[in-house]
């Protein structure tokens, strides 16, 4: 069976892509509650405040992480792709989709970010160089348009400020996974996001304590437990799965589990904010993970340099070269 697949681009995966995989779809368990407790948030606090604050505190833990394990200073390289994450999931997503919650219902919100997944595969086509297989683009453009066509009939299709703000947050948010996954194969995952935070956190420090100042009126119990969320899950611990899924199961391919999101997302407000959950809503969710159950086993290949250890004799550096590797 699989010899008759592999011509279309589908083969098997390995343990390592596979447990990618795993660690990808909690990841996305995570966040899936993200825009639903930074809605509960923003209701009471300023949409900027929220979105810098929670990786100010998120700092906190991540530098103390790094001291006890005595990890290595990030190199110049690898400090220039993690500003890249600081754009993208320390200061784009959160500011940006905080803003968007302000207007829209967190379900929209969800809706308008099942296209996430399409936008980390292409950064991760232009960054990490991954190439993936017709297949997969056919598997990923399926479930990009099964989410949108669930967004139109649910009556998500009209263009707002929110729905621009959200698009504007994936967009930041995806260079953000794509850049944190291709690092996360040089210094590992949780390293990758535990850094950001404390290179950000000099820069967020002036802001957050001039916008808590700006704050006035009490917080309720229910916002603050909502802002532990998105700092302690949200901001820190999800990414630890993530950034360290996308390392090992190659970044386009693992970012499809994404697609899955929105509805966890819906199943996650349908059990603590008891909403109703129809039919339909199902059947799409049965759809895009068939997708993503495809999808996992396309073919994607990557352009690595084989570097080789310079001749105990001779000094001399051999001559180096590109390879494909299929993920």
């Amino acid at each position: 069976m699989v010899g008759l697949l592999q011509p279309f681009g589908i083969l098997p995966m390995t343990k390592r892509e596979n447990t990618g995989m795993a660690l990808g779809l909690l990841g996305v368990i995570i966040f899936s509650l993200t825009l639903p407790m930074t809605r509960v948030v923003v209701l009471e606090v300023d949409p900027l405040l929220n979105g810098l604050g929670r990786a100010l505190v998120a700092a906190i833990p991540a530098a103390a992480l790094l001291l006890w394990r005595r990890e290595r200073r990030p190199s110049r390289v690898q400090f220039k792709g993690l500003c890249l994450v600081i754009l993208g999931v320390i200061l784009g997503f959160p500011v940006l989709s905080a803003w968007a919650m302000q207007t829209l219902p967190a379900s929209h919100g969800a809706l308008v970010n099942g296209l996430q997944p399409m936008v980390v595969a292409l950064y991760a086509a232009w960054l990490s160089h991954e190439r993936p297989s017709r297949a997969f683009w056919l598997c990923a453009a399926l479930g990009s348009a099964l989410v949108l066509a669930y967004a139109m009939i649910q009556g998500a299709g009209a263009v707002s400020k929110g729905d621009l703000l959200m698009l504007a947050a994936i967009g930041l948010g995806g260079l953000g996974y794509a850049e944190g996954g291709r690092l996360a194969r040089e210094m590992g995952g949780w390293q990758v996001i535990c850094w950001a935070l404390v290179i950000a956190s000099p820069l967020l420090l002036g802001p957050v304590i001039w916008l808590a100042l700006q704050h006035h009126g009490a917080i309720s119990s229910q916002a603050w437990w909502a802002f532990g969320y998105v700092t302690l899950f949200s901001q820190f611990i999800g990414f630890f799965a993530w950034y360290a899924g996308l390392g090992m199961g190659g970044i386009a391919r693992v970012g499809q589990v994404q697609l899955l999101q929105i509805f966890f997302t819906i199943a996650f407000s349908a059990l603590l904010f008891g909403e109703h959950v129809d039919a339909l809503t199902w059947l799409f969710a049965a759809g895009v993970v068939a997708t993503v159950v495809l999808g996992r086993k396309t073919a994607i290949s990557t352009a690595a340099v084989v570097s080789v250890p310079v001749h105990p004799a001779t000094g001399c550096l051999p001559a180096t070269g590109l390879r494909d590797n299929v993920q």
